[in-house]
């Protein structure tokens, strides 16, 4: 008897969902909705290029068209499914992405005297207008609860929680004052399926508390009032809001009501698996465990391993949190990432249009790119055009281009920005075996991974590694219909554990990208340049000089020739 699970996959622009066959993880419909509000579902502010806000309406239309489509598609395509042989649910968003609520776990953006204001919205998890808050928590913290920061790679950032909250407090009191409470997107659409959004019985999960609220079971779970009160009295009366207890995935968030099995054309009662940010659930559907680094690359990437959480691990600075039970029961989640990938490609094809929108599209641009061999181009770029996640977790850091000519073509450009990404990734890599953490292979999942074979190659060469695809399309989305039937159970059809489920449901492409030795060399090359300008532009402690860089650049422009 065939069982199946659904996954929802809230990312920056649109919402996923997928028709999952539990026995062997095939996708079988799947259903993408844009979010309508804003621009490509962001709602933008050109006098503060800093602000990134979601409508919370855009979520509640995208679940309720989706899951009908999704369900309509595959009732057409196979005349012997049965919408009541779907077993569970699962949900994973953006985060931090907070959204005020009231006192019934209304988003206040969804109410009328707020509908035009984007301090009411869902705050995306890209918004970074709280960097001062986010340097001020860590001042703080650093002086008096410095455990917080241990957890978190030393730093807090921009990207996370407590920093946007208190910037609504700064700068509109009014929305702080009327919310009850701030629940993560991801706390929102399990408690709003399972008819526990009222902030005193939603579940918070683990993944979103521990990675990006300094929650810690060590220390009584969010951070204590005192701190937060330091920082602000009425951030520390908002600390009454939030329980000392959180959960980690494997567990279920509740059981579909009635009303949302109606809406959906799904079985009343099924389990909802608690949420999780896209890119923890996106290594489980790529099929993470111990020694993999799985990378989900999109408009930003994020960086998983796992690590038994019976092993002692030391605290490492510079990413974003050891957090147990975030990706897997019984194992530490690591994330760290970069903060724009994919959008630095964006911003070079849309904004600048090299060559004009058609010579200069990614397709046309990928194709000339690919011709050049490593070095060629005499350039060398920063990643930091949405600032640094990992390991600066510095979001006022920018972008850099070094060693344009009035021969530089778009091309060249567009390339070195691949690379100085592949760089950025390998930087990632190196801080965590330099604190122990083996990287024994490399999963990447993500659209770009599945469709530019060139950047593939390239951080594959940078970073000496083979580069492994996994084999779904969606391993975000997969990963939630996996929580699902990981929730539902062994006696429903689903999975009793999370390692029986991915040895069933997961799996990588057959082609992979190893490294060719000769470009490897010529990456070593000017990933030591990089560094050296990485430490020179962020990091306080670099004392030397940049003079060699340019130079250094153009000798192995040159040598490329031969």
């Amino acid at each position: 008897m065939k069982h199946y699970t659904i996954g929802l996959d809230y990312g920056s622009n649109s919402v996923r969902c997928i028709l999952v066959d539990v026995k062997n993880g095939k996708e079988l419909i799947a259903d993408v909705f844009g979010y309508p509000t804003g621009k490509m579902g962001i709602m933008l502010d050109m006098a503060d290029h800093n602000i990134a806000r979601q409508n919370p309406q855009d979520y509640i239309n995208g679940l309720e068209t989706t899951v009908k489509n999704v369900i309509k598609a595959a009732k057409k395509a196979d005349k012997d499914f049965d919408s009541s042989k779907v077993i569970g649910i699962g949900v994973d968003t953006t985060g931090s992405t907070p959204i005020p609520v009231d006192e019934h776990g209304v988003p206040l953006g969804m109410r009328d005297q707020f509908k035009k204001n984007l301090n009411a919205m869902s705050w995306l998890w890209k918004d970074h207008t709280g960097y001062a808050e986010a340097a001020e928590i860590t001042a703080l913290a650093k002086k008096i609860r410095p455990q917080y920061l241990a957890k978190c790679g030393g730093t807090y950032s921009s990207e996370w929680f407590f920093s946007k909250i208190l910037h609504c407090l700064r700068v509109d009191g009014k929305v702080f004052d009327v919310a009850y409470t701030w629940v993560e997107h991801a706390d929102y659409m399990t408690g709003l399926l399972t008819g526990t959004g009222n902030p005193k019985l939603i579940k918070r999960c683990r993944c979103a508390a521990g990675h990006k609220a300094m929650f810690n079971d060590s220390w009584g779970g969010y951070p204590d009032k005192e701190f937060l009160s330091k920082l602000d009295p009425k951030l520390g009366n908002f600390r009454d809001t939030l329980s000392d207890k959180t959960y980690a995935i494997g567990t279920a968030a509740g059981n579909l009501t009635k009303e949302w099995a109606q809406k959906l054309g799904l079985p009343e009662g099924i389990p909802v698996a608690m949420g999780a940010f896209d890119a923890h659930l996106g290594a489980v559907g790529s099929g993470i465990r111990s020694g993999s680094l799985v990378k989900i690359i999109g408009t930003s990437t994020c960086d998983m391993v796992v690590a038994s959480n019976s092993e002692k691990l030391p605290d490492i600075p510079g990413i974003c949190g050891i957090v147990d039970g975030s990706i897997l029961p019984d194992f530490l989640g690591l994330e760290a990432g970069q903060s724009a990938v994919g959008d630095i490609f964006n911003w070079f094809v849309n904004y600048i249009q090299p060559g004009g929108k058609e010579a200069g599209d990614h397709i046309a641009l990928t194709e000339k790119a690919a011709k050049l061999k490593p070095g060629q181009s005499g350039l060398l770029a920063l990643d930091w055009n949405n600032g640094n996640r990992t390991i600066l977790v510095d979001q006022r850091l920018t972008g850099l281009l070094l060693g344009q000519t009035l021969h530089t073509k778009p091309e060249e450009i567009y390339r070195s920005l691949i690379e100085a990404t592949a760089f950025g990734a390998l930087t990632i890599i190196n801080r965590f075996e330099e604190y122990g953490v083996k990287i024994n292979e490399v999963i990447n999942c993500g659209g770009i991974a599945e469709k530019n074979s060139m950047l593939m190659q390239i951080y594959a060469d940078v970073t000496g590694r083979e580069m492994k695809v996994s084999r779904s399309t969606q391993t975000c989305a997969l990963g939630s219909a996996i929580a699902a039937a990981v929730v539902a159970g062994k006696e429903n059809g689903g999975y009793d554990n999370f390692a029986d489920a991915q040895k069933a449901m997961t799996g990588v492409k057959g082609k992979t990208y190893k490294p060719i030795k000769q470009n490897h060399i010529v990456y070593s090359k000017l990933y030591k340049l990089y560094r050296q300008v990485h430490d020179a532009f962020g990091t306080e402690a670099y004392s030397g000089k940049l003079y060699n860089v340019m130079k250094d650049l153009l000798e192995i422009k040159e040598s490329s020739r031969d």
